[in-house]
């Protein structure tokens, strides 16, 4: 949890860049997560000299080499720990004339961070601004791990908070959400196709730390967290730099973010390789048949985008794996024949396993489309006897605009710190969902239609053309109601119109 003083700071930071003509949220987290960049960058070299000079060996990883640059620029002066006791006009030179053009030459084995700086360019252009933002940011104490994923949250929160670009981040409770449904394990290899800002491999990196603490001291599973576990997509090389930083801030050494658009380009070379996907596409509408991959087409022949990501992820997975993604509506009751078909080879082809649909104001308020959760694994071979439906009503938020928490921090998201009582429960479902889905192959299949969870056979979804809107196949409980016949209804009124008449009668001679 972010501090005060710490959020303060950042605000400060904030308000400095508008200040200095930056306007742009976007632009600004951009800038900040370049000198986050470079800071890390510096704290990585320190760490390797500082092992070196303990173990008397020589360094494994150099990050800054010795000598000068093209320039004639010392390498040592381009660190951070160097630069920032720099005057204000010579850190400008330093570091928009030999900090940048050197982050563009790293590669891939020297920094997980150099191909996403290949078109980094520094946005400030007055050094007293640099300057300061530096300094400000020197200043925040971000050693630990948790508070350095805090801090960029945060920041990432700023950007959906000033209305643009929202449609990069995902709320984070749901999030969590999705992320403990499927339960990431040690040896699981995570993708995003449509990464953004990387909420959800952030997300299940922290899952496994706070999980599967032994993790990370078995040298095989360590290497497999840090290089070969989480992949994330994006054709927005902004968000590719923004979500790398956020994978690094969270202490993921090397993920691989990387450039695709997902659905236009081939998967051949990585189709089957995912055990699991966790994503929140944006759904743009229709694509070009030209546009879209053909080996997609395959499994589709469609032009709407939500039908496009949901094959690419069938793609992608290997056999056995599990997927939590975010779909629009109309997946779950489109009439084409192509959202059909996809429907039925989610249930038939492979085990739809849940449809957990959201309220309408989750992703407000940016959009007050209505989503669901689709929760499913591939088998190619069925498995389907049982879906679960689950109706969240609220999630621990306004549904309105102003998206303001119904209830205290400690009892928000799906594992709150304490126990929800019934009343609690009402404004924030999340913790029940966690709790009925443990139950989805035992007491939650005697739960009647009338719940606010049930399970819908297979049989009976193929009875209904495959449908999978929770609304074909919940049953309202209808509750027979008394009220007073009309004669005593119509005196009650009487007798309060002549009430207000000798009110009004009464006000009339007191003036």
């Amino acid at each position: 949890m972010i501090t005060g003083d710490i959020k303060n700071q950042i605000d400060n930071i904030w308000n400095d860049f508008w200040a200095g003509g930056v306007a742009n949220p976007l632009s600004v987290i951009e800038q900040i997560t370049y000198l986050l960049f470079i800071k890390r960058l510096d704290e990585l070299h320190t760490l390797e000299e500082r092992k070196s000079q303990r173990l008397n060996i020589s360094m494994e990883r150099c990050i800054f080499p010795q000598g000068e640059d093209e320039r004639g620029r010392p390498y040592e002066d381009l660190r951070w720990s160097r630069f920032k006791n720099f005057e204000a006009r010579e850190m400008m030179t330093v570091v928009d004339e030999h900090v940048f053009p050197f982050l563009r030459t790293l590669n891939g084995k020297t920094s997980s961070y150099g191909k996403h700086m290949r078109d980094a360019r520094l946005g400030i252009s007055n050094p007293a601004l640099l300057a300061k933002v530096v300094d400000k940011l020197d200043k925040i104490p971000m050693e630990d791990r948790d508070t350095k994923g805090d801090v960029y949250e945060y920041m990432l929160g700023k950007i959906a908070s000033a209305g643009q670009n929202g449609q990069f981040r995902t709320p984070r409770h749901i999030i969590q959400l999705m992320v403990e449904i499927t339960d990431p394990q040690p040896t699981d290899v995570i993708c995003d196709p449509a990464a953004g800002t990387c909420g959800f491999l952030v997300a299940a990196g922290e899952y496994l730390r706070d999980n599967h603490k032994e993790m990370l001291r078995d040298p095989k599973l360590r290497e497999h967290f840090h290089n070969n576990m989480f992949h994330g997509f994006d054709f927005d090389t902004t968000m590719l730099r923004i979500g790398s930083m956020n994978m690094t801030l969270h202490g993921v050494e090397n993920p691989n973010i990387s450039y695709r658009d997902s659905l236009a380009e081939d998967h051949s070379e990585d189709a089957g390789t995912y055990s699991l996907v966790l994503a929140n596409p944006p759904f743009a509408g229709s694509l070009d048949y030209e546009a879209c991959a053909k080996d997609l087409q395959k499994f589709v022949k469609t032009k709407k985008t939500e039908l496009l990501f949901l094959a690419l992820f069938l793609r992608l997975m290997r056999t056995g794996g599990r997927a939590a993604v975010i779909v629009p509506d109309g997946v779950l009751f489109g009439s084409s024949k192509a959202h059909k078909e996809l429907r039925q080879m989610l249930v038939e082809e492979h085990k739809l396993d849940a449809v957990i649909k959201l309220p309408s104001g989750v992703f407000r308020p940016y959009a007050g489309v209505s989503t669901a959760i689709l929760v499913f694994t591939k088998t190619g071979v069925g498995g389907t006897e049982n879906v679960w439906f689950y109706n969240v009503k609220q999630d621990g938020i306004s549904l309105d605009d102003k998206r303001e928490p119904l209830l205290p921090r400690e009892k928000l998201g799906p594992k709150p710190q304490q126990a929800l009582t019934a009343e609690e429960h009402e404004k924030n479902n999340l913790p029940d969902i966690l709790a009925r889905w443990a139950n989805r192959e035992t007491s939650e299949n005697e739960r009647p239609r009338t719940a606010q969870s049930f399970c819908v056979s297979r049989e009976d979804i193929a009875a209904a053309g495959y449908d999978l809107s929770l609304n074909r196949y919940s049953e309202i409980k209808n509750e027979e109601t008394e009220y007073d016949k009309p004669e005593k209804i119509i005196a009650d009124l009487r007798k309060i119109e002549a009430k207000i008449a000798e009110g009004l009668n009464t006000l009339e001679e007191m003036l």
